[in-house]
C-alpha cells in the first residue's frame, strides 16, 4: 500500500549488519514495476564488509542532538562514546552541519500527508470511522494543505537536496544520532508527530542510503540508536562502516530480559484522545472550510481530531512558504544528459 509516492522506500532490517548485507544483495537491483527503481550495477555489498574504516573522513552532524532535537543524556553520552569507536577504528571525525532537522521535517509532512491524503481521500470521505485515531490525526490536517505548498515544498525540496551535496565533496559518511529512548506508550499523543520534528527525516528527502545502529541502553534498559548516512548510492561505504563499528562492539547482540508468563503491563491509551479545541473562531472557520471542500464529513470526534492538529499544519506551511524566483523547479523535475554531457 503506498503511502508517499515520493518518499516511500523498502530496505533490510536485521539484527546485523553483514544480514542487512546479505538481504540488501536480494533486494537491489531495477524493478520495472516500480517507478523510483533506477538501473545500475550492483555491487557486492558482502565484499566491501572486510575493508575496514582507516582514513575514512566522517562528518558529525552533532546538532541533530544538542539543538535541534535535543537527545536524552543517556543517549548524548552513548553517541560521544561511539565517536571514540570510530576514531580508534582509524577514521578522521569533525563536526559538520547541514539545515536543521525541521526544515526537511516541513518539507516531508507537506509533501508526503498531501500524497498520503490523495491516496485515501475516497475512504476518507466514504467511511472515515474505519481508520485509527493515530492516522487521521496525521492525515486529516493535509486537507488544510494547498496546491501551492504542494509545489512550494517540492521546490523547497530540491534546495534541500542542494545544501547536502557540498558535504559530500568534504566528508565520506555522515554520524548522527538515530532515536532515543522509546516514550511509555500511555505517553504516547499523536500532535507530537506535528509539534516536533525527526532525526531519521533528513536523510528520507535527501535520499541517502542510510544504516541505523543500536549505540546503547538507556538508564532504563532501552536501546538507542546512531545513524550512518552515505552519498546517493553510497551503500558499500555505510555498510562498511557499520559492519566495523559492530565488530568493535556487541550492543547488537544484546537481547531484551523477557520472562516467559510475566503478565504485560495494562495499557490505557485515552490520554491520546483529543481534548477542547486550543483553536480561534477564525482558524476553526478556515478548517471547517477546507475539510468540506475536500468532501469530508466528519462527526464530532473527528472534527475534535482536526481541530487538534491544524495549528500546527498551518504553521508549517507559513515555513515552507519563501520568497522564490518564478523559475524555480520542483524536485520531481530532471532533465536527462547524454553521456558526452549534452
Amino acid at each position: 500500500m503506498p503511502n508517499s509516492f515520493t518518499f516511500d522506500h523498502c530496505g533490510p532490517m536485521a539484527r546485523s549488519v553483514e544480514d542487512c548485507v546479505i538481504l540488501l544483495q536480494a533486494l537491489a537491483g531495477l524493478d520495472p514495476a516500480d517507478a523510483g527503481s533506477i538501473e545500475q550495477e550492483i555491487p557486492d555489498y558482502r565484499a566491501a564488509l572486510a575493508a575496514g574504516i582507516k582514513g575514512l573522513k566522517i562528518g558529525v552532524l552533532r546538532h541533530y542532538w544538542e539543538e535541534d532535537v535535543p537527545a536524552h543524556e543517556d543517549h548524548q553520552r552513548a553517541l560521544e562514546e561511539a565517536i571514540g569507536v570510530f576514531a580508534n577504528l582509524g577514521a578522521n571525525l569533525e563536526d559538520c552541519r547541514s539545515r536543521p532537522v525541521r526544515d526537511f521535517f516541513d518539507v516531508k509532512v507537506v509533501i508526503a500527508e498531501t500524497e498520503l491524503f490523495a491516496i485515501h481521500q475516497d475512504d476518507l470521505i466514504a467511511r472515515p470511522g474505519d481508520f485509527g485515531r493515530d492516522f487521521l490525526g496525521r492525515v486529516l490536517p493535509a486537507c488544510l494543505f494547498q496546491s501551492i505548498d504542494y509545489v512550494q515544498a517540492l521546490r523547497e525540496h530540491r534546495r534541500l537536496i542542494a545544501a547536502i551535496k557540498p558535504l559530500y565533496a568534504k566528508y565520506d559518511l555522515l554520524l548522527t544520532c538515530g532515536l532515543g529512548p522509546a516514550p511509555r506508550l500511555t505517553a504516547f499523543r499523536t500532535k507530537n508527530f506535528w509539534q516536533g520534528a525527526n532525526v531519521c527525516t533528513p536523510s528520507n528527502v535527501t535520499r541517502n542510503p542510510v544504516l541505523m545502529l543500536p549505540c546503547g541502553f538507556s538508564g532504563t534498559g532501552l536501546p538507542m540508536g546512531l545513524q550512518l548516512i552515505g552519498h546517493p548510492f553510497g551503500d558499500r561505504a555505510v555498510l562498511r562502516a557499520g559492519h566495523a563499528y559492530q565488530s568493535a562492539t556487541d550492543w547488537h547482540t544484546r537481547r531484551p530480559n523477557l520472562v516467559p508468563g510475566k503478565p504485560q503491563p495494562a495499557l490505557n491509551a485515552s490520554g491520546n484522545e483529543p481534548g477542547v479545541p486550543e483553536i480561534d473562531a477564525a482558524t476553526q472557520s478556515h478548517v471547517e472550510t477546507m475539510a468540506r471542500r475536500a468532501g469530508l464529513k466528519l462527526n464530532e470526534r473527528q472534527w475534535a481530531i482536526l481541530f487538534e492538529t491544524a495549528p500546527f499544519a498551518i504553521a508549517m506551511v507559513e515555513r515552507v512558504r519563501r520568497s522564490r524566483d518564478r523559475a524555480e523547479e520542483p524536485s520531481l523535475v530532471f532533465r536527462f544528459t547524454d553521456r558526452a554531457g549534452g
